[in-house]
Order: C-alpha cells, then sequence, then structure tokens
C-alpha cells in the first residue's frame, strides 16, 4: 500500500508499529469497556448510570428530595392499583388471596389493598344474547329438525341477568358461551318434539314459554348465578334451498283456510236464516194456536152465557135464537114477496133496491 515504509518496521502512516496492530495514536483498538481481550467493567457500567441519574435530578443525587420524590411515584402507582371504580351496572366482588369475600362492592369508587386483594366486575342489567342465523341467511347454527323431519332456520333471542354475581364470577369459567350452547341445545329439544308448523306461526309462544324454562333450570343446575327474563323467537323459515318450496305450501295452507272460512261464513249465513224461518214458524204457530184457543173460549163462555138465559126464559130465548139465526141465514139471500090471500096479483116482482147501489168490498148488501 502507499502508506507502508518497508524501512521503518512497516509501521502505518503515522510511524506506528504494524507488528503491535497499533492505531494511528499508538494504542490498540478497544473493546466496548476496556482494552482489547479484557472483559467489560460492571462497576464502571453503574457508577456511569449513577452520575447520569444525579445529573438528570435537581439538587444532586445525595438530596432527601430525591427519596421523597420517588416514594410518592411509589404511592401513586400503588394507590392507582388499590382504588378502583365500579360502574352504575355493574357489581364487584373482592379477593383476597383468590378467594372472593362474601361483600358486594356497589357502583362507585372503593378500595382495596393491592396486590393482597384483586376485584372481579359483573354487569348486572340485562344483556341480550342471539342465537341462530336469520331467515334467508348463509347462517347454518340455526338449523334445527321438527318433530316432523323438516329442517327449520331458527333466529331467537335469549334476555338474560345477573342474580349471583359471585356465582357467575368464579362458579363457570365462560357464563356467556355456556349460556349460548344451553339455549342451542334447549331450542332444538323444544322444536324437535313439535311439528315445523308450530315454530313457524301456531304455537311461537308455546315453544319460547318452554325454552325458557328449560334453560333456567339448566342453569340453576350449574349454578351459574344468571336469570333467564325472556326467550323471542325472532325469525322461522325453511333453507334457502326449500324456500320457494315451503313458500307454496305456505299459500296453498292459506288458500285452504280461507276456503274454509268461506264456506263455514256461508254455511253460518245459511243457518242463520234457516233458524229465523223456523222462529218465525214457530211464532205463527203459538200465535194461531192462542187465537183458536181464545176463539173456543169466547164460542164456549157465549154458548154458557146463552144457555143460562135460555134456562130463565126458554120460550124468549129460543125466539130470539130463531130469529137471530134466520137473519142471518136470509140476510145475503134474494127475496120475493107473496101477498098471502088471493086477492093480490101473486107473485109481486121485488126490486133489488141495494143491488143498484155500488158493492163495498168486505161490506154486506
Amino acid at each position: 500500500m502507499p502508506w507502508n515504509d518497508k524501512s521503518g518496521g512497516g509501521g502505518g502512516p503515522w510511524g506506528g508499529g504494524g507488528g503491535n496492530n497499533q492505531g494511528p495514536w499508538g494504542q490498540g483498538p478497544r473493546g466496548p469497556s476496556g482494552p482489547q481481550g479484557t472483559p467489560p467493567d460492571l462497576e464502571d457500567i453503574i457508577r456511569r448510570g449513577q452520575d447520569r441519574l444525579r445529573n438528570a435530578i435537581p439538587g444532586g443525587g445525595g438530596s432527601p428530595a430525591v427519596y421523597i420524590l420517588i416514594a410518592l411515584v411509589l404511592i401513586a402507582g400503588w394507590l392507582f392499583k388499590a382504588i378502583y371504580t365500579v360502574q352504575p351496572d355493574e357489581v364487584a366482588v373482592e379477593l383476597r388471596f383468590g378467594k372472593p369475600k362474601e361483600q358486594l362492592s356497589e357502583p362507585g369508587l372503593h378500595f382495596h389493598w393491592w396486590p393482597v386483594e384483586t376485584v372481579e366486575t359483573a354487569k348486572i342489567s340485562e344483556q341480550l344474547v342471539n342465537i341462530g342465523g336469520g331467515a334467508r341467511s348463509g347462517n347454518t347454527s340455526g338449523l334445527m329438525l321438527s318433530g316432523d323431519q323438516n329442517i327449520v332456520n331458527v333466529q331467537f333471542s335469549v334476555a338474560y341477568q345477573v342474580a349471583n354475581p359471585r356465582a357467575f364470577l368464579f362458579d363457570v369459567a365462560d357464563p356467556d358461551e355456556m349460556l349460548r350452547q344451553v339455549a342451542e341445545s334447549a331450542m332444538r329439544e323444544a322444536v324437535g318434539r313439535r311439528p315445523a308448523q308450530d315454530i313457524f306461526r301456531d304455537d311461537r309462544q308455546g315453544i319460547a314459554t318452554a325454552v325458557r324454562e328449560n334453560i333456567q333450570a339448566t342453569l340453576d343446575s350449574y349454578k351459574a348465578g344468571l336469570n333467564v327474563n325472556a326467550v323471542s323467537i325472532e325469525d322461522a323459515a325453511p333453507p334457502r334451498e326449500v324456500a320457494d318450496a315451503f313458500d307454496e305450501v305456505q299459500r296453498a295452507e292459506q288458500d285452504e283456510d280461507r276456503f274454509v272460512e268461506e264456506a263455514n261464513q256461508y254455511s253460518n249465513q245459511k243457518l242463520g236464516q234457516a233458524r229465523g224461518q223456523a222462529a218465525q214458524v214457530r211464532e205463527d204457530a203459538a200465535a194461531y194456536k192462542n187465537r183458536v184457543v181464545q176463539e173456543a173460549q169466547g164460542e164456549a163462555q157465549r154458548f154458557i152465557s146463552i144457555y143460562d138465559e135460555y134456562a130463565k126464559a126458554p120460550d124468549v130465548t129460543r125466539r130470539r135464537i130463531y130469529l137471530e139465526t134466520m137473519e142471518r141465514v136470509l140476510k145475503d139471500s134474494s127475496k120475493v114477496i107473496v101477498e098471502p090471500n088471493g086477492n093480490g096479483q101473486g107473485v109481486l116482482p121485488y126490486l133489488p133496491l141495494p143491488a143498484l147501489q155500488p158493492k163495498v168490498p168486505g161490506g154486506n148488501q
């Protein structure tokens, strides 16, 4: 190389001996914290760090304010861990050495001895979990087999509330997932015992009630600390592959129901008319019976009255009855006058004067 000087013993460009492998200032290269071949000095590193810390803190490292500041920082960090907040819709359970306490922490600020004590919180407001896929959706978690061997896609929701926070937090590993699995199992059992028509429209409320009771019984046996408030079946439909066929069946059933309703309406109309006519006939018969009975009773009473009068004066009564009878018989007959002696002309023409007068409908001549 151009800096090599063979007469000078092979030193570098500044005259250093090349055989000693020295640097340009007469010394060999150093390691991270010492000469080449020696380990780093740990005490020297610690001392340098302390010097830097003293320079960073005002007043130097030997001042009591430094220790006070460090103590305040540690106390502030401990208070940050020891003071916790419970939200309005939550309750908290404190644990001492991992064992839960009996007392529950209500919403607000609370203090516990951290790290000896820890805190677990649980929401006590009503929560909703949705299970299954909606109608015509690609979610297959809601596909269930009904009692009549039909496949239905059920989407329902479960409204629940934490009743026992201690049991909810510590007796079950994953309460939410367990509730989802129990609800799905209960719904499958209820659907599997009934025909598909019940879950479609006929008995949704009955199925929801049975599912809620089944879920609550199972959760109580698991001691999950949950109360199921309601189960709501939001949608129930056949799978997408057979949805058109099911719709056609539904339309046919609706037409059948409509025809049955129309037939019942026509039957009720005719039956009402027949019943009305029968009632009218019965009323007419009753009226006729009453009239005939009343007339018969009147005739009998009249006959009795005439008989009583006849018993009092037989001759007078007999003559009066004869005259009245002849009056009724001869009233509407043609009349001819015949003179009883032979001096007359015999039969005299009788002029029917009443015939000259206009006849009155329903009147006597």
